[in-house]
């Protein structure tokens, strides 16, 4: 399975989760923002790649949808509800996202 994360600028919350989960044995992990100023900035190909979305906001998925609106119709998103109030590799930012997607270890 293909998983993507996204957040704004790529830089805390989204490349977090990408380098926790990037080793699992049955995923391919990566990450993306939504921002002009993202690291990795989002795009079509990130979309039609990923089988799942993980979105840190609900602000991310309605981004995703107003900009790729067609491009995402058999996607589905899920929204983590992780404020941006984290840095890269945080302890407690660390364990909501390995307590919230559980579809990971699916």
């Amino acid at each position: 399975m293909n998983i993507l994360f996204v957040c704004s600028r790529n830089k805390w919350r989204s490349t977090t989760a990408e380098t926790i989960y990037k080793n699992h044995a049955t995923h391919q992990v990566r990450s993306a923002g939504t921002e002009p100023s993202a690291r990795i900035k989002l795009t079509e190909k990130h979309l039609f790649w990923a089988d799942i979305i993980f979105v840190m906001e609900k602000k991310h998925r309605q981004r995703i949808i107003a900009k790729f609106g067609e491009g995402i119709t058999d996607k589905q998103i899920i929204v983590l509800d992780i404020p941006d109030e984290y840095q890269y590799m945080d302890e407690d930012l660390i364990e909501e996202l390995t307590q919230k997607p559980k579809i990971i270890y699916n």
